[in-house]
């Protein structure tokens, strides 16, 4: 995943600066603060805080909030982490296809793979996408990207936050979705391969695997029924602190908003503002709700990211729960206000 320009990466540290910044300044400088939020809390916790969701979902959700199992999703992480390299063509994407199928076993897989024109030449991809159907018409798609970088192939960089982080917890949604009757719209889980660029970032060199997913699911018509795509990347870091995304939807973003509202981990989204390049913009480019659930920059000044130092010991199950939690809400939301959600134009290119 990338900004849409290397200079949008240090516009969310000078994002964190001036907000840093507003913080010091004198009470008078912060009127928009809520009365509640004590003037030593955290810049993102005040910022969260200063942003309900303009998107009021009044429905209640029937049944009780899902919840994922943390020690379950570290463990999916440990196990990812420790295949090694997944970049295309490498064994370890080899062994982590073996390994998705296997713990998919006795659920709906399908595999979408093809040979993928890059600088290095064609390079093999595949996606994985696990159906779990619900009762009504329509399709929410979970994703996360498997692949690690191919220009770090001559290291041991195995993407622990990276790539390993999300995949994992999309195995412990699973796990919370598996043997259930979903009452609502069905949910995909999408593991997309090829995210990560062959040698410069590029339109064309990047998002391999999503941008041959949304045309094909354009084409047979697929996308048409997507109602939401929910995107997780790096959000295992200890104390997750997920920024709001501008290519990202925005009415879907709030949805994300109030779902961690009802659980109380408000204070971990939308503090920072970026734009990024991640595996929804293929579908945000045909007009498919999209959020991308992304924690940049990646410690201090991005010092970790896509470095052999994004190991697990930068990581948290705690984080791991809070986001997991937070996606299960948001689909407990959607269905329950399914009838009044913005009707998704779906499987036509923006601006068409």
């Amino acid at each position: 995943m990338r900004p849409t320009a290397w200079q949008s990466r240090r516009r969310v540290c000078f994002v964190a600066l001036l907000l840093t910044l507003a913080i010091l300044c004198a009470p008078a400088c912060n009127k928009t603060k809520t009365a509640s939020a004590s003037s030593e809390a955290p810049a993102t916790q005040q910022a969260a805080q200063q942003q309900p969701a303009a998107l009021q979902l009044n429905a209640e959700p029937a049944g009780s909030a899902l919840h994922v199992d943390s020690a379950r999703a570290w463990q999916y992480t440990k196990e990812i982490f420790a295949i090694g390299p997944r970049w295309d063509g490498s064994k370890g994407q080899e062994k982590l296809g073996q390994y998705l199928h296997k713990k998919f076993a006795n659920d709906m897989v399908e595999e979408d793979a093809f040979q993928a024109d890059t600088p290095a030449g064609k390079l093999p991809v595949r996606n994985i996408v696990v159906k779990f159907p619900g009762t009504k018409d329509g399709v929410i798609v979970l994703g996360s990207h498997i692949d690690t970088n191919y220009t770090l192939r001559n290291t041991s960089y195995a993407g622990a936050n990276d790539g390993s982080s999300s995949t994992a917890l999309l195995l412990a949604i699973a796990d919370q979705l598996r043997g259930k009757k979903l009452e609502g719209y069905s949910v995909w889980l999408a593991f997309l391969d090829g995210e990560e660029a062959v040698e410069h970032w590029s339109a064309t060199d990047s998002l391999y695997g999503s941008r041959h997913l949304a045309a094909q699911w354009q084409q047979d018509g697929t996308l048409a029924k997507v109602r939401a795509f929910l995107l997780a990347d790096m959000i295992a870091v200890d104390n997750v602190d997920v920024l709001r995304d501008e290519n990202s939807t925005p009415w879907l973003q709030d949805v994300v908003y109030q779902a961690a509202t009802r659980l109380g981990y408000q204070s971990h989204f939308y503090g920072r503002t970026s734009a990024i390049e991640d595996d929804h913009l293929p579908f945000h480019e045909r007009n498919v709700p999209v959020a991308d659930l992304i924690d940049m920059p990646y410690g201090y000044n991005d010092v970790y990211h896509h470095t052999t130092e994004d190991t697990l010991d930068k990581l948290s199950p705690k984080s791991l729960q809070i986001t997991g939690d937070v996606i299960l809400e948001s689909i407990r939301l959607l269905n329950a206000n399914a009838d009044h959600l913005p009707i998704p134009t779906g499987n036509q290119p923006a601006g068409k």
